[in-house]
């Protein structure tokens, strides 16, 4: 796998984006366009409320950039080659929440996150599936979801791999040893948090805060106007903990309001 260090993420951002496609691409300005293509399919609440949830999503091809930001903008995620928005009928906890990166300042707090892990490695590659990788996201997800189903290799064939966007993959390192892997998808003007995993040996450096503090500075560097985070839940503990990243903004009847 072809990795470059952190400081050089402008070329290698560059060059990711302007990889070719063979799929018909789909012309910007055109999400009313796409809707024929969503179904609803209903789920199980992955994030353990007691409500049935509801998945609006579609199959697509390849996406430009600058229709992934429209989709982004409109409140919708990526899993896989599949790109979704949660229309539960009774239930609307998942609130899509993103940075701007004019006005987010980080707190006292974040800051010494960031100064407290500035002796990791990082660097940033394709994605690309490893036994040292996969034994990490087996170690986080033990961890974090006991007795669960799913796997390392299920998440990364079903769920980080896809030919819908750009992706990359960002490794945190310390004195050589993986610490966490961050998947990023790349819109034209904005990047997409799509799912960190770490090693809970670590979980005194939050390292989930200092992975959102590094995407928001490598987005400023690469001129980008949005982080997107993915959903904020209240009521879930590993969704909550977005909202302490201020200001940030908040996508509620259509309308992204910041909250100061």
């Amino acid at each position: 796998m072809t990795t470059v260090d952190a400081k050089d993420s402008g070329r290698f951002i560059a060059e990711l984006s302007s990889l070719p496609t063979h799929t018909k691409l789909i012309p910007s300005g055109c999400i009313a366009r796409l809707s024929s293509y969503f179904v609803d399919i209903p789920a199980e609440c992955p994030y353990g409320l007691n409500c049935l949830a509801v998945y609006h999503q579609a199959g697509l091809g390849f996406l430009p950039p600058t229709i992934l930001d429209e989709l982004l903008a409109a409140g919708y995620r990526r899993n896989g080659n599949t790109i979704y928005g949660m229309h539960c009928p009774e239930c609307k906890a998942c609130v899509p929440i993103r940075l701007d990166l004019a006005t987010f300042r980080p707190s006292r707090n974040m800051r010494r996150v960031w100064e407290r892990n500035q002796d990791l490695d990082i660097s940033l590659g394709p994605l690309d599936v490893t036994p040292e990788k996969l034994q990490l996201l087996d170690r986080f997800l033990n961890s974090r979801y006991p007795g669960r189903a799913n796997t390392a290799l299920d998440y990364y064939r079903g769920f980080f791999f896809n030919s819908l966007v750009q992706s990359m993959e960002i490794s945190f390192r310390l004195s050589g040893e993986l610490v966490g892997v961050s998947i990023v998808d790349l819109a034209e003007h904005s990047l997409s948090a799509v799912y960190f995993y770490f090693d809970p040996v670590f979980e005194k450096r939050s390292p989930g805060t200092f992975n959102i503090l590094y995407l928001n500075e490598l987005a400023r560097r690469e001129q980008c106007e949005y982080l997107y985070l993915g959903y904020w839940i209240e009521e879930v503990a590993a969704m909550a903990y977005k909202a302490r990243f201020r200001p940030h903004c908040l996508l509620l009847n259509g309308t992204w309001i910041q909250v100061d």
